[in-house]
């Protein structure tokens, strides 16, 4: 099966790798060609243009960062897209976003679903992605090989693209929260007189224990940000779910105080870093 994969940021480069190494004809593209160059060398085809990327492709995965990135490289890519294949759209964009594109791919007469990632760098790595598809059923079941090849399992939202994206803005709400609270109780900890693993010793293996505090914790208390989910890229989901929370009725103060504990470790120097940088806004305030 001939993919195309369009975004090679911390995410689309994992999803790329993986579908290479499990045998797909991979060709991929990226804006800044320096990140898409080296993977000449890991058996994929480089194309230099969207348009190019996806010619003959039949699953074309759009990764890039934001709602106006998508509707870019669909806007250069639609002319060459085959009627056979199926677009993946696939980068967290919210959900007025999502009905942009939407609009534009039936504009354009682009076949197209979404499939939602949850899993950082090392899931995209290896396969062990979540998949939250939503679209037409057939589309899907044509995209299924490359979903199975990515994620290890595809949850089916229904049949409107956009119930996809508002799983996943209520999933990157809880890791958003559970990430700030780990970072709040081990800076609490530590500054009670503690040492900060006896908090992840303390919650190990009871009902409040979740394998994530003790990943985002080490980091934390090793002080190794290294960007698996990029600090800033919350920073961005976290207005997306506020603004689905706001005109779904819900209330935000939760979503504020994330938003402010978050945007204060990105000003301290830390939003290119992972989201377990969060951990320096509890731990530089006077």
């Amino acid at each position: 099966m001939k993919v195309a994969v369009l975004g090679l940021g911390i995410m689309g480069q994992g999803v790329a790798r993986t579908l290479i190494r499990e045998g797909f004809d991979v060709t991929v593209w990226n804006r800044s060609a320096d990140k898409a160059t080296p993977f000449a060398d890991e058996g994929a085809a480089v194309a230099e243009t969207p348009a190019e990327a996806v010619t003959d492709a039949e699953v074309i995965l759009s990764i890039v960062f934001d709602a106006d990135s998508v509707l870019s490289v669909l806007s250069e890519a639609a002319g060459s897209v085959s009627g056979e294949a199926v677009w993946v759209q696939a980068s967290t964009i919210g959900l007025d976003g999502t009905a942009r594109v939407v609009k534009a791919a039936e504009s354009a007469g682009v076949p197209l679903i979404e499939a939602m990632m949850l899993g950082t760098k090392a899931p995209a790595e290896t396969g062990k992605l979540v998949m939250l598809a939503a679209g037409d059923t057939a589309l899907i079941e044509k995209a299924a090989p490359v979903l199975d090849a990515i994620g290890q399992k595809t949850v089916n939202t229904g049949s409107r693209v956009g119930n996809g994206s508002a799983l996943k803005l209520a999933a990157n709400a809880w890791i958003a929260s559970i990430t700030a609270a780990t970072a709040q109780s081990l800076a609490l900890a530590q500054a009670l007189g503690l040492e900060g693993e006896l908090f992840l010793e303390a919650i190990d293996g009871g009902a409040s224990d979740t394998p994530y505090a003790h990943q985002k914790g080490g980091n934390m208390l090793a002080g190794t940000f290294e960007p698996a989910f990029a600090l800033d890229g919350l920073r961005k989901d976290i207005g997306l779910i506020a603004d689905a929370a706001l005109g779904a009725g819900v209330d935000g103060r939760l979503l504020g105080a994330l938003a402010d504990v978050y945007a204060d470790a990105s000003s301290s120097g830390h939003g290119g870093d992972d989201i377990s940088a969060v951990y320096a806004a509890f731990t530089t305030r006077g």
